[in-house]
């Protein structure tokens, strides 16, 4: 794995954004109004082939009249006009570019024509057909993107541009922000593997999400994913579980995705905590976004249920988790607060009739117990 000339791309000095055709809602003219919102305070250039001017901005014709070789180049050109904007940016100095433009892969040979193009520069290429790569941190939304997310410290990699698109709203109204979103596109060059070892040192990324549908080097990215997982949180939803799912998933993308149970161990043995759903996924993008790592988790569970209790002890211990030991002072405390028939231990059984008196001083006592480092209340309906 790699991350040469990639440094840039989370916080780049210069943004230069290349586009074609007229105004309008085009992939060109998106990206400059979200650029412009944004309000990225690096130097940030318009080249504009045949026409200095677009949408009001005043830019250059031509790649080479740029005053400087640029951190960060987007495109968004029509797919046969790329390779010769990547000799360009190559010769200029240039050493990134996010494409924008989708349809590369369908023109044969066109991606290997790219790839061609940019590597005697090793100029690094993420995408094509990608939605771009925001950095909230540095005020850069160098995408397609309908929002621009706030600021935080969860980074999103993402091989499904519905999928990004769907968290960065659902983060906008829950009020979580991100630090890096990278949209993956075709991943020509720069894959899920380059982007978790660049993702690993980054001092802003408190934890990593990851939209998996396929891998094109299994060595590569577990790897990459064991590296990271060792230093931050990195959970990961994967696609294509089911046969029907993985032929989905090939007509999208071209690859058929691995028998499920091998890509759970393998992901399970990299460190990465997987999720099967996005309501998953947003759960634990919003516990680690808004709550410190613990360096243990005893749980304490409070109940109106016994049988409720149970299940989640069994649910618990499924996952290797820790029940808390309850003190006994603890005990002697909820003694004087419980009915005499209270379940006696951890579950705390408040019994059906539990109203929000006793809820409430149960927890202020068990909360208080020093064995308990996180408390999970329940409550079943009862008349």
């Amino acid at each position: 794995m790699t991350i040469r000339n990639l440094e840039t791309a989370l916080d780049p000095g210069s943004v230069v954004l290349i586009c074609e055709g007229t105004a309008g809602e085009t992939y060109g003219s998106i990206a400059l109004r979200n650029i412009r919102a944004a309000g990225y305070k690096g130097a940030f250039w318009l080249v504009h082939p045949g026409n200095e001017s677009f949408e009001g901005e005043t830019g250059f014709a031509e790649v080479e009249h740029l005053p400087a070789a640029p951190d960060m180049v987007v495109i968004a050109t029509p797919p046969e006009t790329i390779p010769s904007h990547i000799t360009e940016l190559g010769q200029k100095g240039c050493r990134l570019a996010v494409v924008l433009t989708p349809g590369v892969k369908e023109t044969e040979g066109l991606t290997q024509k790219v790839l061609d193009a940019a590597k005697p520069f090793t100029l690094r290429v993420i995408g094509p057909d990608t939605i771009g790569v925001i950095s909230p941190k540095v005020k850069l939304n160098a995408s397609v993107s309908h929002r621009m997310p706030q600021p935080g410290r969860l980074a999103l990699l993402s091989q499904s541009a519905a999928v990004a698109t769907t968290l960065i709203e659902w983060a906008d109204e829950h009020e979580i922000g991100f630090s890096h979103l990278v949209s993956m596109g075709d991943m020509a060059d720069v894959d899920l593997a380059d982007m978790l070892d660049l993702l690993s040192s980054d001092y802003h990324t408190r934890a990593i999400l990851v939209y998996l549908a396929r891998v094109n080097d299994a060595r590569k990215f577990l790897s990459a994913a064991r590296a990271v997982s060792r230093m931050k949180p990195m959970i990961a939803i994967k696609a294509g579980r089911s046969i029907q799912a993985a032929r989905a998933s090939a007509t999208h993308t071209g690859a058929m995705a691995a028998e499920d149970a091998v890509v759970d161990a393998a992901l399970r043995r990299a460190g990465v905590l997987r999720v099967r759903g996005l309501a998953e996924l947003f759960s634990a993008a919003e516990t680690v976004a808004r709550f410190r790592p613990l360096d243990r988790a005893r749980v304490g569970i409070v109940t109106n249920g016994g049988g409720a209790g149970v299940m989640t002890v069994d649910r618990l211990m499924d996952g290797s988790g820790q029940l808390a030991n309850l003190a006994p002072a603890t005990i002697e405390k909820l003694d004087g607060v419980l009915p005499p028939d209270w379940s006696g231990s951890n579950p705390v059984d408040l019994l059906a009739d539990a109203g929000p008196e006793r809820y409430s001083a149960a927890l202020d006592i068990v909360a208080q117990d020093r064995d308990v480092d996180v408390l999970m209340v329940l409550n079943c309906p009862s008349a």
